[in-house]
Formats: C-alpha cells, sequence, structure tokens
C-alpha cells in the first residue's frame, strides 16, 4: 500500500488549473480556434477518481480557473503577452459567470472555485485564505498547462512550505516534449506521482 511521510488526506485537496470549457470543450474559445491535443482533452477523466478518492478520504477538490476580466465595452483585460500569443482570445471568453469559464462538467461542481488572472492558482487569488481556513496543508495538482500555470502553482506552494503532489499523467501541455521536461524539472520542489498511485495512497491513508 503506498505511503507517504506526514500525508493526511482530511489536510489534503485536489487543486485543478484550467481545466474549463474555453480551454477543453470544442466550442469554446480554444477549441474554436483549432487549439486542442488529445493530452489535454483526456484529463478530467484521468483526474476525476483522484478527486472522488480525496473526498471520500475526507478531503477536498478546488478548481482555479484562468479569468479575463471584462473591460469597458466587454472587450477583455488581456495580458499584451498573451494577445500576442492568443490573437483569437476576445469578448467573452473566460469571462466570470460564462460558460466558458466554467469547469468542465465531468468534473463540476469543485467544492470551492477561485479566479484566476495569472499563471500561479496563488496570485493575488483567495486560494491561500480558503486553505486555512480548512486546514489543508497538501494539494494534489493537475491541470493545463504544464509548463504555464500547472508549474507556476507548484512552485509558488514551494515558497509557502505548502507540500504537493504533481500528477504527471494528470497534466498536459500542447507539447508532449515540454510536458516531460517541465515533469523532471519539478521534481526537486515536490512529490511526482500518477493519478493511479495518488488514488492508492489516499485510499491507503484513509
Amino acid at each position: 500500500m503506498a505511503t507517504l511521510a506526514g500525508f493526511d488526506p482530511a489536510r489534503a485537496a485536489v487543486l485543478t488549473i484550467d481545466l474549463q470549457n474555453d480551454f477543453l470543450h470544442p466550442a469554446g474559445a480554444y477549441g474554436r480556434a483549432g487549439q486542442s491535443v488529445p493530452e489535454i482533452a483526456a484529463l478530467p477523466a484521468r483526474v476525476k477518481p483522484v478527486i472522488d478518492a480525496v473526498r471520500a478520504a475526507g478531503g477536498t477538490y478546488i478548481s482555479a480557473q484562468f479569468t479575463l476580466v471584462p473591460g469597458l465595452g466587454g472587450e477583455p483585460l488581456i495580458a499584451p503577452h498573451l494577445k500576442e500569443l492568443r490573437p483569437f482570445l476576445g469578448k467573452g471568453d473566460f469571462a466570470p459567470g460564462a460558460w466558458g469559464h466554467s469547469l468542465v462538467d465531468e468534473l463540476a461542481p469543485a467544492d470551492y472555485t477561485v479566479e484566476k488572472v495569472a499563471y500561479s492558482a496563488f496570485y493575488q487569488t483567495r486560494l491561500e485564505y480558503i486553505m486555512r481556513a480548512l486546514g489543508v496543508d497538501w494539494l494534489i495538482i493537475g491541470g493545463i498547462v504544464t509548463n504555464g500555470g500547472v508549474a507556476s502553482t507548484v512552485r509558488d506552494a514551494h515558497l509557502r512550505n505548502v507540500h504537493t503532489i504533481l500528477l504527471s499523467d494528470g497534466c498536459a501541455a500542447f507539447k508532449r516534449d515540454v510536458h516531460d521536461a517541465t515533469i523532471v524539472s519539478l521534481g526537486s520542489v515536490t512529490k511526482v506521482q500518477t493519478c493511479a498511485a495518488t488514488v492508492e495512497l489516499l485510499e491507503g491513508s484513509a
């Protein structure tokens, strides 16, 4: 049976990064622009058993969702570098309360939702407040993209002395070699293991 020193599932939360309709659904912003890959589309089904297991063991599920705040006239307040990378993003995409901003149906509803405006789920969000209020000191992290929001969140957690488990097959990037390189680079600041191994850990620790 899998074990991990100091791990208590009741003090753990699964944290998914950006598993939203605008990223994953064919009718979402990225799908309409042809910006999708099978590895990303497969993530909800891979992560769902981990979410089920953490809840069964007394833990929590938090969804961090990328947000484009609508400006005057509804045009999103979008960082220049992102606009250059993703020129197809426009009015209504990733807007709070919109269908595209929402967590994908397969994982909804989360126990808690955090709107994020940058790569890290900690940056100018209420994530840390929720964690402290619940007594959470372990984050089990998956989502997209491995080299962006996932990596930034893992490193931010490390700076805050939050223990993390990175789901090696529960996150993905648009290029497999980028994903693989990022997983290797993060190995010095997080525990890395598969979704199946994490389910075993949660069931064995409950």
